[in-house]
C-alpha cells in the first residue's frame, strides 16, 4: 500500500500548483482589466492584492461556503450517537483528528468531506444516506470520505470549489458588461471592450468546467479502495453504491436540492441526477458501475 503515501505527497503538490495557476490566471484577467481601462501600476499593485487576499479568504473560509451551500448543520451526539461511533473509530483507524460531524437534511444519499486540512475537517452525511444505509455500509461512506481526509484530497477539492466559483463570476461580469453595453458614455473603444468581453465570457466558464474535470476520477478510484483498506470489507462498500446507483436511477426521486455544478465534485457520488445536460460527459466521478465492479473484486 505504499502508493498510497506516494499520492499524498502527489496530491499536496497539485493542490500548491493549483493555487499558483488560479492566481496566475485572476492576475493576468486583473492585468487585462488594468490595461483596458488604464489603471496604471497603482491598479495592477491593488488588483494583485486582492487576489492574494482572496486566495487567503478561501483556504481559511471557504470550506464555511460550501456547509452553507449544502444547507448542513451541526449533528447532535445524542441523536446521532451511530454516526459519532463510526466517525470516531475510522478517526482513529485513518490516523486524523476526529472531524466534525454535520449533517444535510435531504433525502438523497450522499455524502462528503471538506475542510482546510486533516485538523480542521469536516464530515456531512445527508439524514437519506443515514436512513438507507446498514451500519457495515454507511461505515463503508464514512472510510472512503476520511480517505479523502487523510490524502489531502479536501484541500485541492476545496481550492477547485471555490475558484471555479470566482471564474463563473468573472464571467458573469464581463457578459453583462457586454450585453448591457458598460463604459458606453465614456468614450471607450467599445469594439475592443466588447470583444474581449466575449472572450473572456465564454472561455472562463470552459475553464471552470475544466477545473471540476481536474478533480480526477482517480481520486475516488483510491478514496475506494484505501476505504475499503480501513475497514476491510469492500463489499459493503460496494453495497452502499449499489443502493445509491438504484435510488438515483428511478426517475421518481426528486435531484438533492442544495448541490450544483461547482460543489457537486465534492460528494461520495455524483449528486446529479444521470441524464442531466452535459452530467455525464463532464462528470467529476467515475461510472458507479466500475466503482461496484472494482470494491467487488477486491479480496
Amino acid at each position: 500500500m505504499a502508493s498510497f503515501f506516494d499520492e499524498i505527497s502527489k496530491n499536496k503538490i497539485k493542490s500548491i500548483a493549483l493555487m499558483a495557476i488560479f492566481m496566475l490566471f485572476f492576475m493576468l484577467i486583473v492585468f487585462f482589466i488594468v490595461i483596458l481601462f488604464g489603471g496604471g501600476l497603482v491598479g495592477l499593485i491593488i488588483g494583485a492584492a486582492l487576489i492574494i487576499g482572496y486566495a487567503a479568504f478561501s483556504y481559511f473560509h471557504g470550506y464555511k461556503f460550501v456547509l452553507k451551500i449544502a444547507g448542513a448543520k451541526v449533528a447532535s451526539k445524542d441523536q446521532y450517537p451511530m454516526l459519532y461511533e463510526i466517525v470516531d473509530g475510522l478517526a482513529a483507524a485513518s490516523q486524523v483528528k476526529m472531524p466534525q460531524i454535520y449533517i444535510v437534511n435531504d433525502n438523497s444519499p450522499n455524502a462528503f468531506a471538506t475542510g482546510r486540512n486533516k485538523n480542521n475537517a469536516y464530515i456531512v452525511v445527508t439524514s437519506g444516506i443515514l436512513k438507507m444505509m446498514n451500519r457495515e455500509e454507511l461505515e463503508g461512506v464514512i472510510a472512503h470520505e476520511m480517505s479523502h481526509i487523510y490524502n489531502n484530497d479536501i484541500q485541492f477539492m476545496l481550492i477547485a470549489v471555490v475558484f471555479a466559483g470566482a471564474i463563473g463570476l468573472i464571467a458573469a461580469v464581463f457578459r453583462g458588461f457586454f450585453f448591457f453595453g458598460g463604459l458606453g458614455g465614456q468614450g471607450r473603444n467599445l469594439g475592443t471592450i466588447e470583444i474581449a468581453a466575449i472572450v473572456i465570457g465564454l472561455l472562463a466558464p470552459v475553464f471552470a468546467t475544466l477545473l471540476r474535470l481536474a478533480i480526477s476520477r482517480k481520486r475516488e478510484y483510491m478514496a475506494d479502495a484505501n476505504g475499503a483498506r480501513i475497514t476491510r470489507n469492500p463489499k459493503s462498500l460496494a453495497s452502499a453504491l449499489l443502493k445509491i446507483k438504484n435510488y438515483t436511477a428511478n426517475p421518481k426521486t426528486p435531484p438533492m436540492k442544495n448541490v450544483n455544478e461547482m460543489t457537486s465534485s465534492l460528494y461520495f457520488s455524483n449528486p446529479i441526477k444521470p441524464g442531466a445536460f452535459l452530467s455525464n460527459l463532464f462528470s467529476t466521478h467515475p461510472p458507479i458501475d466500475d466503482r461496484i465492479k472494482r470494491l467487488n473484486e477486491m479480496y
